[in-house]
């Protein structure tokens, strides 16, 4: 826990001192206005004694009116102190407020495949806000609370300790034994704030788990059930909600005791100096009005370390995805990938996925440039393996993959992806517009360019049909569209892309007859001069290839074209394909 607290505090302070100077200003501007409203009381001291010890208020007048005029000098001083935080604020803690959030945003997005498998993209995003958010709680404290307290509370122990030595002495021990008390529950307090931010988080991501499946919840009558299981988990959260907040009650009842003990005492021993003629009535303002100051303050100075201990528990759940190592990085010096063939070679490569489920051994092929192969074989059986390690989504165990000599490690992993276009099963789009979505695969490409390889996609037909036409939203992951459209959609973004190496993940799968027959051309042609990789289904589509590869335990068990290996009677292939009449199934 201590390790992540600094840690968090180091972040924040590597984004904070870009701009060093204009928050040191803001600090000595905060000291500054703590010792001028601190120093206000004396003068409301002088203007007390004044009045009392006047015999003829006509004498005194004037240095009144004197006093009342340093009064207003200085709270005017602290009003333009508070106006110049105000402004070099605003702009310092929103331009460092905009670093985090990119932070925040670049980091989770350079986890790998594997990370955002065992994580709720809900609970990441609110991780990622509750941090952004909690360094500005965590600085507005620092600078409105902490630093003022300090500095007011400081100031007010020199001046009473100029008028008695034994009531500052009291009032210094009160302060060390209320500070040492609050900081200790808070301590105590923060170890169930913790577990109250992730219960909180839990929420969060139950709510996204089931939302993103409400189709399901419906469809498989899992309504009630999601609701119990919700129920359980919101249980847990307002039972330890509940505790947290008692314990609050309880410290707040304790310091409100400690400040009656505080103002009673210091009264009472302020009698007893002005019966001896030590103390005069101005002293008497001077004390109530530190003790209201302090009250006001001090009693701040419980929230604020709660607050404090709060937001750095919000925050440490974003430093824990700080601390998690990057699983697939570019090594140092990484050049950039140079495709002029688009050859891919597989070199002895084994793959474990997290090291204990074996997938791949000694897998050694080469896919020569230009041509076109098909993966076939049963679920389970390497297919979508040999795509992830091509795209680098999984780094190999051992071995190496090659596009044109080249490792792909040790490549840049933007200039690897910058030379394949990619079409899954289940395209998922931006909740963009169509042309935003298309564009996508070059985002460089004129209107004019996104409209042709529409038409090229056969996706033309359906966008002009829209009001908005490409213009046209196209809601959370595409659901506005039917998994055939978003699939044109997709297949369009890929013919804009035109990258030298072509990865289908059964790109028609989703279409019915008609749709893949009008973009079965857009794809042959698409074809044309790539080294094209399919994960195939279908029997139509394993026909067109040059090779058809079938898998099986991570191996290649049979090679050839259709015709070649459907006359094999034994052979895997055959079996597979004739799992149905005259086609082919998974």
């Amino acid at each position: 826990m201590k390790y992540l607290t600094k840690k968090t505090l180091s972040i924040y302070f590597q984004h904070s001192k870009k701009r060093w100077f204009l928050f040191m200003l803001i600090f000595l501007s905060v000291i500054a206005t703590s010792v001028v409203q601190a120093i206000v009381p004396l003068v409301y001291k002088d203007f007390f004694d004044l009045i009392y010890q006047a015999t003829d208020p006509s004498l005194v007048t004037a240095t009144l009116f004197s006093l009342l005029l340093k009064m207003g000098g200085l709270y005017l001083t602290a009003w333009l102190l508070w106006r110049f935080i105000e402004v070099a604020l605003s702009y310092a803690q929103i331009r460092t407020l905009e670093s985090i959030f990119q932070t925040c945003f670049a980091y989770i997005h350079k986890h790998s495949v594997s990370f955002f498998q065992d994580q709720f993209i809900g609970s990441l995003v609110k991780k990622a806000t509750r941090f952004t958010h909690a360094y500005e709680a965590l600085q507005d404290t620092l600078i409105f609370s902490l630093t003022t307290n300090v500095f007011m509370v400081g100031t007010i122990i020199v001046v009473l300790a100029q008028r008695n030595l034994v009531l500052t002495s009291f009032l210094v021990l009160w302060l060390v034994f209320f500070i040492f008390a609050n900081i200790v529950f808070s301590k105590y307090k923060l170890k169930y704030d913790t577990q109250r931010s992730k219960s909180d988080s839990e929420i969060s991501a139950q709510y996204a788990d089931t939302l993103t499946n409400n189709t399901n919840v419906k469809l498989f009558n899992g309504y009630d059930a999601e609701n119990k299981a919700f129920a359980k988990i919101t249980r847990k959260w307002g039972k330890i909600t509940i505790f947290t907040w008692h314990l609050a009650s309880v410290n707040f009842a304790i310091q409100a005791l400690l400040m009656i003990a505080l103002e009673v005492g210091m009264m009472y021993y302020a009698v007893i100096l002005w019966e001896k003629g030590i103390f005069t009535i101005g002293d008497f303002v001077l004390i109530q009005s530190y003790v209201i100051m302090l009250f006001n303050r001090i009693w701040d100075f419980g929230r604020v370390i709660r607050n404090w201990y709060e937001r750095l528990a919000d925050a440490e759940e974003m430093t824990e995805i700080f601390e998690t190592p990057l699983e697939i990085v570019d090594v140092k010096q990484a050049e950039d990938l140079v495709v002029k063939k688009s050859m891919i070679e597989f070199k002895d490569v084994s793959f474990s996925y997290r090291k204990t489920r074996s997938i791949m051994k000694n897998f050694d092929y080469t896919f020569d440039a230009g041509k076109s192969y098909a993966l076939v074989g049963p679920s389970g059986a390497g297919k979508s393996t040999i795509i992830k390690l091509i795209l680098r989504q999984f780094d190999v165990t051992r071995g190496k993959v090659l596009i044109d000599g080249q490792d792909i490690k040790k490549v840049t992993q933007e200039s690897l992806w910058k030379h394949i276009s990619f079409v899954p099963q289940d395209p998922i789009l931006f909740h963009r517009s169509l042309i935003e979505n298309i564009r996508y695969g070059r985002p460089e490409a004129t209107d004019e360019e996104v409209v042709e390889a529409a038409k090229a996609a056969h996706c033309h037909e359906f966008i002009k049909d829209f009001s908005e036409g490409y213009d046209t939203l196209v809601g959370e992951r595409g659901v506005k569209l039917s998994g055939g459209e978003r699939q044109r959609i997709a297949i369009a973004r890929a013919i804009l892309r035109d990258a030298p190496i072509l990865i289908l993940d059964e790109a028609t799968s989703s279409l019915d007859s008609e749709s893949e027959r009008l973009i079965q051309d857009a794809l042959d042609k698409l074809m044309k001069g790539k080294t094209v990789i399919v994960i195939a289904h279908r029997l139509s589509t394993i026909m067109k290839m040059d090779r058809a590869l079938v898998i099986e335990a991570g191996r290649i068990k049979e090679e050839g074209t259709h015709k070649q290996l459907v006359r094999k009677k034994d052979g895997l292939y055959r079996k597979l394909w004739e799992l149905q009449a005259g086609g082919f199934i998974e």
